[in-house]
C-alpha cells in the first residue's frame, strides 16, 4: 500500500473540480437539492464581492442568453447580479465589411423581452459564490490543486496536493479547456486551431450603444462591440476582435490612441470615435471537443467538454446548459436510489448534450470559414444571404430562438 493510499478519505456524493462559472453553477444546483458536494479550485481565495461590478469593467464578459438567465434566477444569483451590473441588449446587428449584406434582429421579433445580457464574468461568479456560502451541503475548498484521479472500488477519488484524498460516486471536471482532470481520465479531444486570436479590451464610444450587440465580419475575422452600461453611461463596449496571430500581436502592441483609431476604422465608425479605456490582451482560440463526455463515475462539463469560437457568444451558455442537464439527471437518479456514478444515467446526460454542442461547434466553424474567404462569388453569396434573411421574419425568428437557447428539451431549471 502506498503512502497516498493510507491517507484518510473524506466522502461526498459529488466532487466538482473547477470553481469557475460553470463549476460553481453545478455545485449550486446540486446543493439546492441537498446533495453533498465538494467544489475544488486552485485559486487561493474567493472574489471580493464588494468590489465586483464597480468601477472599470472587467475584461472578460459573457453574453448570457435568457435561458441562462432563468437558470441563474432559479439559483438566486440573478438579483444580486442585476443590482451590480448587467447590460441588456434588445437588438443585434450583423454585417459583412466586404459588401452590403446586413441582418438585424430584435427581441420583439423573437417574442422575448431581451435577446440577452452582457455581464462581466466576475459578476456572475461572485453571485454564485454568495449563493454557495448559503448552502449547507456544499463545501467550497479554494487553493486546492488536484494531483491525481483514481478509481476506488465503485467510487472515484481525487488526490490533493496537500496529501488529502476525497472520494465520491461521481467526479465532475469543470476545469477549463485544457482540463488536467480530463487528461488524468485519459479522455482524448478533437482539437482544431481556428487560426484566430481574440483581442479583448474595453472602449468608450462617441455614440451610445442603444442596447445593440454589433458584429462585423471582416476578411481577417469577426469584430464585436458588445454593449456595456457603466453607472448609467451607455457609451461603453466590450471588444472581442478575432483575427490572425500576426495582426493580434500588432494590435496589442499599439498604444491606446492608435488602437482606438484602428477599431474605429475596422468598425466603419458606426459608433463614432473610439477611446480604449483598458489594456488589450490576446487569447488564442482553439476549438476542442472531447471524444467522450463521461466514464463510470466521471463527467465533463463546460469548456472541459467543448470549447468554441466566441463569434456567437455561446461558450458559457453551452456550459451552463451542460450543468443544468447533468444536475437534473443526478437529482432524478438520487431520488430513485440510483448511484450517482451509474454509467447509463451519465450516458443520458452525454446524449442530451453532445448533439446540441456538436451542432453549435459545426455552425461556428462554418461561419468562420464562410466569412474568412475573399473569393468574390462567396462574398456575393453571403451578402445576398444576409440580406435575404433580414427580409424573412419567420426565418429570423427561428434563428433568434436558437440563439437565445431555446433548443430541444430544456431542463426544468431553465424553463
Amino acid at each position: 500500500m502506498t503512502e497516498t493510499a493510507r491517507q484518510p478519505a473524506t466522502r461526498f456524493e459529488v466532487i466538482v473540480v473547477g470553481g469557475g462559472m460553470v463549476g460553481a453553477a453545478l455545485a449550486a444546483l446540486l446543493g439546492q437539492a441537498g446533495v453533498s458536494v465538494a467544489l475544488l479550485d486552485a485559486r487561493p481565495e474567493p472574489l471580493a464581492a464588494e468590489a465586483v461590478g464597480t468601477g472599470r469593467p472587467a475584461l472578460r464578459v459573457s453574453a448570457l442568453t435568457p435561458i441562462s438567465q432563468r437558470l441563474l434566477e432559479g439559483l438566486g444569483a440573478w438579483p444580486w447580479m442585476a443590482a451590480r451590473r448587467v447590460t441588456p441588449y434588445r437588438f443585434m446587428q450583423v454585417w459583412d465589411s466586404e459588401g452590403s449584406g446586413e441582418v438585424n434582429f430584435s427581441a420583439e421579433q423573437a417574442g422575448v423581452p431581451v435577446l440577452g445580457h452582457i455581464v462581466e464574468n466576475d459578476v456572475v461568479l461572485a453571485a454564485l459564490e454568495r449563493r454557495l456560502a448559503e448552502l449547507p451541503t456544499v463545501s467550497v475548498e479554494l487553493g486546492r490543486r488536484v494531483t491525481g484521479l483514481e478509481e476506488t472500488g465503485a467510487e472515484r477519488s481525487v488526490l490533493l496536493e496537500d496529501g488529502r484524498r476525497l472520494t465520491a460516486p461521481l467526479v465532475v471536471a469543470a476545469d477549463g479547456a485544457q482540463s488536467p482532470l480530463r487528461e488524468m481520465a485519459g479522455i482524448a479531444v478533437d482539437a482544431r486551431d481556428t487560426g484566430h486570436v481574440a483581442v479583448v479590451t474595453t472602449v468608450r464610444t462617441q455614440l451610445g450603444h442603444g442596447g445593440v450587440a454589433r458584429q462585423v465580419f471582416r476578411d481577417s475575422g469577426p469584430l464585436a462591440f458588445l454593449p456595456l452600461t457603466i453607472d448609467g453611461d451607455a457609451h461603453y463596449c466590450s471588444i472581442v476582435w478575432s483575427t490572425s496571430p500576426e495582426e493580434a500581436k500588432r494590435l496589442t502592441a499599439l498604444d491606446a490612441e492608435a488602437l482606438g483609431q484602428a477599431l474605429e476604422v475596422a468598425f466603419e465608425a458606426r459608433l463614432g470615435t473610439v477611446k480604449v479605456v483598458d489594456r488589450a490582451v490576446s487569447v488564442p482560440l482553439t476549438q476542442r471537443h472531447a471524444k467522450d463526455y463521461v466514464q463510470p463515475g466521471f463527467a465533463l462539463v463546460g469548456d472541459a467538454a467543448h470549447s468554441i469560437h466566441p463569434l456567437a457568444g455561446q461558450g458559457v451558455n453551452l456550459g451552463l446548459m451542460d450543468v443544468a442537464v447533468l444536475a437534473e439527471e443526478l437529482v432524478t437518479a438520487r431520488r430513485r436510489g440510483i448511484d450517482l456514478g451509474e454509467p447509463r444515467m451519465l450516458a443520458r446526460y452525454a446524449r442530451r448534450r453532445r448533439g446540441d454542442n456538436s451542432a453549435m461547434l459545426a455552425l461556428m466553424d462554418g461561419f468562420r470559414l464562410l466569412f474568412g474567404t475573399r473569393h468574390p462569388l462567396v462574398t456575393l453569396s453571403r451578402n445576398l444571404g444576409l440580406s435575404g434573411v433580414d427580409r424573412l421574419v419567420p426565418i429570423k425568428r427561428l434563428l433568434m430562438r436558437q440563439a437565445i437557447g431555446e433548443r430541444g428539451r430544456l431542463p426544468a431549471s431553465c424553463r
